[in-house]
C-alpha cells in the first residue's frame, strides 16, 4: 500500500530522497543533475511536489512546475507541466510505486489546467523510459537544460 502526501521540496523526506537519486545519477552518469530547479517551483499553485510512503518509509517521490506559457522550447505543448525528481528507492523497486506517483503527477497537473506533461530522462536509464512509454509517453522535441545532450530523452503526454 502506497500513501502519497503532497510536500515541499525541502520537506526532510524529500531531501533525503533527492539526495539518493543525485547519488545515482553519479553511478549512471559520472555526475549529478545540474538542471535549476528552485524549491518555489514546486509549490502551489504553479507546481507540486509529493512523496510516497510504504509503512511509513519514504519510497518513492515526484514532482512537476509548470512551463512558461511563451517559452519558446515547450510553448507549443502550453499550458505545459515538467516532471522532475521522479525516483524510487531500490528496495522497493518493482512493486509498481512509480507507476502510482505518475498516474498522481499526470492527474494533479490535470487538475490545475495543464494540457501537457513533459519530462527529460537519460539514455542510460532503460527502466525509467520503459516506464514512461508504457504510460502513453511519446519522443517530443528536446527542451531544458538538457536539450542539446545526447543522452536525454525528451518524452511528453497530452493529459488535458
Amino acid at each position: 500500500m502506497l500513501e502519497i502526501r503532497e510536500v515541499g521540496y525541502d520537506h526532510p523526506d524529500a531531501e533525503l530522497l533527492i539526495a539518493e537519486v543525485q547519488a545515482e545519477y553519479v553511478v549512471r552518469y559520472g555526475g549529478t543533475d545540474d538542471s535549476p530547479v528552485q524549491p518555489a517551483e514546486f509549490g502551489p499553485p504553479d507546481g507540486l511536489f509529493a512523496v510516497g510512503y510504504r509503512e511509513q518509509l519514504p519510497v518513492v517521490m515526484g514532482g512537476w512546475r509548470l512551463h512558461a506559457p511563451d517559452d519558446p522550447q515547450t510553448g507549443w505543448a502550453s499550458p505545459a507541466a515538467e516532471i522532475k525528481r521522479m525516483y524510487v528507492v531500490v528496495a522497493a523497486r518493482g512493486a509498481g510505486f512509480a507507476r502510482q506517483m505518475l498516474a498522481f503527477l499526470e492527474r494533479t497537473a490535470a487538475d490545475r489546467g495543464v494540457r501537457w506533461v513533459l519530462l527529460e530522462t537519460g539514455g542510460k536509464q532503460p527502466e525509467a523510459i520503459a516506464l514512461y512509454r508504457s504510460s502513453g509517453y511519446q519522443d517530443v522535441p528536446p527542451f531544458g537544460y538538457y536539450a542539446e545532450w545526447p543522452l536525454t530523452v525528451h518524452l511528453g503526454k497530452q493529459v488535458g
